[in-house]
Parts: C-alpha cells; structure tokens; sequence
C-alpha cells in the first residue's frame, strides 16, 4: 500500500490533539511529527540544531522558521517515515509549505479542523485547572462545588495562557501565519474541511472517512 502523508491544520484549542492520537491509533504504521516533539527531542539529544534552537528558548526569543524547517526535512528522510507520517504544527507557513513539496514528500491530504474563532475563545479560556493538574471546563465539565477542585478540593486557576486576551493574541497569528496555508493547499485540491464544532467522534469519522476516499483515490 502507499505511503500516507497528512497535514493536520486547525486554530489552537481547534482539538488537533485529540484526532492526531486517533489517527495514529488507525494508522499505527506512520510516523508522528509535531513541531513541540521535535523541537524538544534536538534539544534534549545536544544536535547542532538543537544547540541552535536552544539559543533563541533561553532567551525568550522564537526560533526561526528557517531553522524548524532543517529539522523537519531532516526528520522526514529517517527511516520511520517509509510508511507516511502525520504533521501538526508544520508546515506552519506558506514558505515552509513550499520547502515541504520541495523535499520530494508526496502528501496525501491536508485535514482543517474548523472551528470558528469564538467557538476557540470559549472553548480555552473556559479551562480551570486544579493544584493537582486536573483540568476541569466552566461549560462541558464544571466541578460540583463552583470553583473548587473535586479531589483535592484546591481553588481551580485559570492559567494566564487560557486568558482570552492571550487566546485572541494566539488566534491572529494563526490567522496571519498560518491561515494562507488553507488557500494553498485548496489550490492544489488537497485540503479537507472538517467541522471542529462536531463531538470528537464525529470528527473522528469524518476523518477517517475523508482518509479513506483519498487512499482509494491514490490507487485509480
């Protein structure tokens, strides 16, 4: 069988996580690449470009797309990656998109979990967080004591990232880095559209749906 490349795109708090994990439950046999991974596993193995990018962490700044770019080309030519992989968090611009296709990599499809911007706002900033880590939401999954934690009773916390000052800050530079990537790719007739707002399981099926009628394609 043919090789599967996926790109999963989606605005942060779009739900991304949770249908990466389900589609390599599907897909055992591809290789997962996330920005974060990647970025970590440089740094913690001492690689020059781990050295590099640790350079710009420690000092608060961001590390280059130039450089995110080197590591993902090079983790894409080891040989975990015979069988396809699943990418999430990059390409996340247009020029990283056009490095990608450049590499030779023959993608798939690209999945968009949609999900408007103030269904993410209510979505995040909803988020309550206990002492122990336990994460609770004011809408789908309230305490039941009003802001107190139901296994150790600590004060539930809205973390300052949840903030929806800070998620509205994260959703304009999606929509000014990373939404071009959509017109791109719908150009090119490899982007699927998938309702965010569904319950996961729905959106789960919808992308394995979408999945299955591009490998049946790929074999005409």
């Amino acid at each position: 069988m043919t090789e599967l490349n996926l790109i999963l795109l989606g605005p942060p708090g779009a739900g991304k996580g949770t249908q990466a994990e389900r589609i390599l439950a599907d897909f055992p046999q591809i290789a997962y690449i996330s920005t974060g991974n990647m970025l970590r596993a440089h740094v913690a193995d001492g690689t020059e470009l781990g050295k590099e990018a640790k350079s710009y962490m420690d000092s608060g700044g961001l590390v280059p797309d130039e450089l995110v770019t080197k590591m993902a080309l090079d983790r894409l030519a080891q040989d975990d990656t015979r069988d396809g992989v699943l990418l999430d968090g990059f390409p996340r611009k247009v020029t990283q998109a056009e490095a990608l296709a450049g590499s030779g990599r023959k993608l798939s499809g690209v999945l968009l979990i949609d999900v408007d911007d103030e269904e993410i706002v209510r979505r995040v900033s909803g988020r309550r967080v206990s002492k122990s880590g336990r994460v609770y939401h004011v809408d789908f999954d309230p305490p039941k004591h009003e802001g107190r934690c139901d296994v150790d009773g600590s004060v539930l916390i809205q973390r300052d990232d949840d903030k929806p000052e800070v998620v509205r800050e994260r959703l304009a530079v999606y929509h000014r880095d990373t939404a071009p990537l959509i017109a791109y790719y719908e150009d090119q007739g490899l982007l699927a559209r998938v309702d965010g707002t569904r319950p996961p399981t729905e959106v789960h099926d919808h992308i394995r749906a979408t999945i299955a009628t591009w490998r049946l394609e790929e074999q005409l």
